[in-house]
């Protein structure tokens, strides 16, 4: 058996010059001549900025709202609500939003008041603050400014942001969510003021950094129509009607493995039955097909393996292996959904691998049942956070409706040509 890896800049000049690459045949070490076949898998996922996003109440003095959501490391939360006896001023962290992790990685709990601050959106003129303040006040053209120093620009004052509003965070490790309670602790003071409703986005994670590292707004820069509209009324909907289609997850897709058999046994899985430990968990779980190309390699009815190379293939990139097959030989394939603990993508049915075009309503997302599912992109024990994957034993099933992943065609597109 041959098994051939490239590096990524060989593989990008053989791209550049049309040539069609196999890493991995266990027969012979070159394609027929005549008529080669190339199966092609797609990443067709529409890139989404936030994973997860939503709204939440308003707080009175002495009361409480919170915010459940999923991140992983390096994933922030930002959120935003208005200072209710105010013009137009604001409490949200500093971008890209609240850290909740550690530098080692583990997560933020309890009392992180500290991390959140007071902004005047620069589009109205500071009463001062308090019940009397008139709405909507007299316009004004400025910036997002950070108070500091307890005083704005027209000399009003402020306690400090976590003077009045305490943030607390809870996390539950199995499903990677946290809670934050936000408190209104205002009472009393010489800035007691209501929270109104409030929005909040968590950012998607691609290549390693945040697609969004600015959601809501960016210091000193005119502010946006949705966030104005925060800031000065309490209005939710701008923002929600912005980032509701701007959220969904999103992932990538790891190199795949391809088969050509004989009989009529898929020889990578079988759908209610554990996995049987050839090397489909290490796919499912890291996106590495090594180990199951040895164990397949040692099946009589397998004739021949492929693989798509080395490298996770982002939204809008192709991987493409060539094969070879005969009249009778059945084709079947596997890659891992890369934001998931363990789900992989599959032919449902046997393929016929001499037919042509495209194959993708044929495909099914499995959970392999070897590691505890989280939030998909949003969950820390998964690979694109390094993290580390709590085993189970459950049978190999369809991934159903527990999280809003879309449907296969949204996601891959499989080729045969």
């Amino acid at each position: 058996m041959k098994k051939l890896y490239l590096s990524a800049a060989v593989i990008a000049a053989l791209l550049f010059s049309g040539a069609v690459l196999t890493s991995c045949d266990d027969d012979d070490d070159k394609m027929p001549d005549n008529n080669p076949i190339t199966i092609t898998f797609e990443n067709v996922t529409a890139v989404k900025n936030y994973v997860q996003s939503g709204t939440f109440d308003a707080a009175q003095p002495g009361g409480t709202t919170t915010i459940v959501f999923n991140a992983g490391k390096g994933q922030t939360l930002m959120f935003a609500t208005m200072y209710g006896y105010s013009n137009d001023l604001f409490f949200a962290p500093e971008n890209p939003g609240l850290k909740l992790y550690n530098d080692d990685g583990t997560p933020r709990t309890g009392d992180v008041s500290a991390a959140v601050q007071l902004w005047d959106n620069g589009t109205r003129v500071n009463q001062k603050p308090g019940p009397d303040v008139t709405h909507p006040g007299t316009a004004e053209v400025g910036n997002v400014t950070q108070i500091t120093d307890g005083r704005d620009v027209a000399g009003n004052t402020y306690l400090p942001a976590s003077s009045l509003m305490k943030l607390t965070l809870a996390y539950d490790a199995v499903k990677s969510e946290f809670t934050l309670t936000i408190a209104n602790i205002s009472s009393g003071t010489a800035n007691e003021t209501p929270f109104s409703a409030g929005v909040w986005v968590v950012s998607n994670v691609l290549d390693g950094d945040l697609i969004v590292e600015k959601p809501f707004f960016e210091k000193d820069q005119k502010s946006s129509t949705q966030l104005t509209a925060l800031a000065e009324n309490g209005n939710t909907k701008p923002y929600t009607d912005l980032i509701t289609p701007q959220t969904g997850i999103i992932t990538t897709l790891s190199p795949a493995i391809v088969v050509i058999y004989t009989g009529d046994t898929n020889p990578i899985y079988t759908l209610g039955q554990k996995d049987a430990q050839i090397g489909l968990a290490a796919l499912a779980q890291r996106g590495d097909p090594s180990q199951l190309v040895t164990s397949l390699g040692k099946l009589p009815q397998v004739k021949h393996i492929y693989t798509t190379g080395d490298d996770m293939a982002d939204p809008g990139q192709k991987m493409y292996t060539q094969y070879e097959a005969a009249e009778g030989d059945k084709l079947a394939y596997a890659l891992m959904f890369g934001y998931s603990n363990d789900w992989f993508y599959a032919n449902e049915s046997a393929v016929n691998p001499l037919s042509r075009g495209d194959i993708s309503n044929n495909v099914v997302l499995l959970d392999d049942g070897t590691a505890v599912s989280q939030y998909p992109g949003a969950g820390n024990a998964q690979l694109i956070f390094g993290g580390t994957l709590m085993p189970e034993e459950q049978p190999i099933t369809k991934v159903g409706d527990t999280y809003p992943v879309p449907s296969p065609k949204n996601v891959i597109k499989v080729t045969i040509n």
